[in-house]
């Protein structure tokens, strides 16, 4: 195993803040089972914490779409460029990609053929877009690290290593989450009913759901008066694209802007103070299964992209929101690009709001929390550790 004997070189790429949590959880639980060892690679704040050192900033790689990415490209291009090359010049005991999977997928079997074993922790969403990438990525790495329960027999069935080490969010969120309490930490009046609204992390996401959001903010004021509204801004830069979406739509409904407080992070803390979540897909559908509230998602792309889901078919999964993926089944409500407007999702946000079987929605979710409730970061270590001695004893 290369920079095995004296302190072992582990490199780890995220592109998002979700990953970045992943990997600074990740660094964490290696470091229990290989003190000596070294971190680098592309990082956030919080696997610098975590002891990375940091060859580039994650931020860097936060880019959606198939075709939002083309005014980055020649960034990323060298970004890619410098990356291999230094990983192949320091050879590192083992790669890890967290998440950022279109990044890492390409250049993991750069470093698989030169011998540096690679992982991907993180499973693409394979089983749901183009299935036959399963060879490509049993090609690139030699372990895939699932979140989700049922990948591992998807990859099993195409003879692909994996392993399903559950969900570290699933590990560090309480079961139960008290609404009061959560109100009186982010200083909210106890009483009433609360909507949550999280319009995504990446600027341009937001950038596509604020208007939508806001608007159906203004259609909910309408027709509930008493209606209060918290908003967790992932950034100083989404905070300002929301804020101007808001300001907007307050023209028609200025009684809005008296009932929204906006919140700078804390997202996990704004569901738990909420009756309902509208907000949008990807890692914070879970979160909100997790904090145990009804929710209504929306997911919208650019125009390029979304014609080439609609007309190639390249989305295989029937649904995209993690609860209703998880469950196999429609727990919540999902909406996907032209459904994303005010007259559909307010009507859909009451209906989560009023609903008869809160309660069984709620055990329904609880089910799914036990299930991804792993001790994932360090599973993933274990099975981290358990491939670089496969790997030494075979060499």
């Amino acid at each position: 195993m290369a920079n095995s004997d004296a302190a072992p070189l582990i490199v780890l790429v995220a592109g998002e803040a979700s990953g970045d949590n992943l990997g600074a959880q990740l660094i964490t639980a290696l470091r229990q089972r290989i003190p000596q060892a070294r971190f680098a690679g592309i990082a956030g704040s919080r696997m610098v914490a975590a002891g990375c050192e940091a060859w580039e900033r994650m931020e860097n790689l936060s880019v959606m779409g198939l075709f939002e990415i083309l005014p980055h490209l020649p960034k990323l291009l060298r970004i890619r460029r410098q990356l291999i090359d230094r990983v192949l010049a320091e050879r590192p005991a083992v790669y890890v990609g967290v998440d950022a999977k279109e990044f890492n997928l390409r250049i993991a079997p750069r470093f698989k053929e030169a011998g540096i074993p690679t992982v991907q922790y993180v499973s693409p969403q394979v089983w749901a877009w183009r299935q036959g990438r399963v060879h490509t990525i049993g090609r690139a790495v030699d372990l895939v690290l699932c979140l989700l329960p049922f990948e591992k027999p998807f990859y099993d069935s195409h003879s692909v290593h994996a392993e399903f080490v559950g969900h570290p969010l699933a590990d560090v969120v309480p079961m139960e989450l008290s609404a009061a309490t959560a109100r009186y930490q982010l200083a909210l009046p106890e009483k009433g009913q609360y909507v949550a609204v999280l319009p995504g992390s990446r600027q341009g996401e937001v950038s596509r759901l604020s208007p939508d959001f806001t608007q159906t903010m203004a259609w909910l004021v309408r027709e509930r008066p008493q209606l209060r509204f918290i908003a967790a801004l992932a950034s100083e830069p989404a905070r300002r694209i929301f804020e101007e979406a808001l300001e907007r739509a307050t023209i028609g409904t200025p009684a809005l802007l008296d009932r929204v407080t906006l919140i700078n992070g804390h997202a996990q803390t704004v569901m738990a103070a909420s009756d309902v979540v509208l907000l949008a897909s990807g890692t914070a559908t879970l979160e909100a299964t997790l904090v145990k509230r009804p929710m209504v998602v929306a997911y919208r792309l650019g125009m390029l992209t979304s014609f080439l889901l609609k007309h190639l078919k390249l989305f295989k999964a029937p649904f995209f929101s993690q609860p209703n993926l998880l469950a196999g089944r429609e727990l919540v409500p999902e909406f996907f690009n032209a459904e994303v407007r005010a007259d559909v999702l307010g009507p859909a946000v009451l209906q989560q709001l009023d609903r008869a079987d809160r309660d069984e929605l709620v055990q329904n979710f609880a089910t799914i929390h036990e299930t991804l409730r792993r001790d994932a970061s360090a599973r993933a270590a274990d099975a981290i550790v358990d491939l670089l001695v496969k790997r030494r004893l075979s060499v």
